[in-house]
């Protein structure tokens, strides 16, 4: 039997929605959650609180939670590479970044044909090693997560590709107002990306589009709108082994079928800014609300990254 922590839209949702579950709030005392990225081999999760300044720490072997690295850039969203290094967006340095092996901060990049990048918001990592991410302007808009700036690309915000190897950064998408969360489907031959264009356009984009990874996996082609959000504004989202996208909103978080339909919400009190999955079997769902952790066990997996 499905608790209140669930809401079917469509009878699909029911396969995912396990009985007897509930929404656990495993930490609260943020200002603006952000970012969780999952950290299998330590058993714990990191996010950003990022008006505070500072990356948390939750410990799935005892409950704790720790500040995890203070100072922290006005950091926002995070991924784990195929490493096992912490990749991260920072508003303030308005660059990506990394933390190494051996705890040291490297800037992989901070610069788009000779101009400094927005502010970073959210990145993936591909199989092949590359880093995606979405460069809006929320870092450099207000004092609150960033360092106020003018834009020094005229106010462009676009989706890139940052590859390691060879430095090259390429905006492979350049007709967002604000993108926002993006994620490959477990094949890695889609692209979903966020515009959270509402924030500063009247009546702008509050949906997530879907493009194609070309066959060279460096370029996209398509962007069709996927999904219009209900409640709010989509923002940071995962994709499950199903191809199912949980993702944030103003009301908990919606999960969409790839087909594009609404099937089931996850209620959570607050507004939700991003989610990843994690635990063991990869079927927990961690959830960054406002100013709090939660967590839910759902019946699917996160996706993993294609074997490259």
């Amino acid at each position: 039997m499905l608790t209140e922590s669930f809401e079917v839209f469509d009878d699909r949702f029911r396969r995912y929605a396990g009985g007897c579950v509930h929404l656990e709030k495993l930490y609260t005392g943020c200002r603006w959650a952000e970012g969780p990225a999952y950290f299998a081999a330590g058993r714990y999760l990191v996010w950003s609180d990022i008006p505070n300044d500072r990356i948390m720490r939750w410990d799935e072997t005892d409950g704790s939670v720790s500040v995890f690295r203070a100072p922290a850039m006005n950091t926002n969203g995070h991924t784990v590479d195929r490493e096992g290094r912490l990749v991260s967006c920072e508003h303030r340095g308005r660059c990506v970044s990394r933390i190494e092996h051996d705890g040291s901060r490297t800037v992989l990049v901070s610069h788009y044909q000779g101009k400094k990048l927005n502010s970073p918001n959210d990145v993936v990592v591909k199989s092949d090693g590359t880093i995606w991410f979405t460069d809006p302007s929320y870092g450099i808009d207000s004092e609150y997560e960033g360092d106020a700036a003018p834009s020094e690309l005229g106010g462009a915000c676009h989706v890139y590709r940052f590859d390691p190897a060879t430095k090259d950064l390429t905006a492979v998408a350049t007709d967002f107002e604000k993108p926002n969360g993006l994620a490959f489907s477990p094949d890695e031959g889609l692209l979903y990306v966020a515009d959270t264009g509402a924030t500063h356009v009247p009546n702008g984009p509050r949906h997530i589009r879907r493009f194609r990874v070309n066959a060279d996996g460096k370029s996209l082609s398509g962007g069709e709108k996927f999904a219009e959000c209900q409640v709010g504004l989509f923002d940071g989202f995962r994709i499950d082994v199903h191809g199912n996208i949980w993702t944030s909103t103003g009301a908990g978080v919606d999960c969409y079928a790839p087909d594009g339909t609404l099937i089931g919400r996850v209620r959570v009190p607050e507004v939700v800014a991003n989610v990843c999955f994690g635990g063991p079997k990869r079927n927990r769902l961690f959830i960054c609300g406002t100013t709090s952790l939660y967590a839910i066990y759902v019946n699917t997996q996160g996706a993993l990254r294609p074997q490259h």
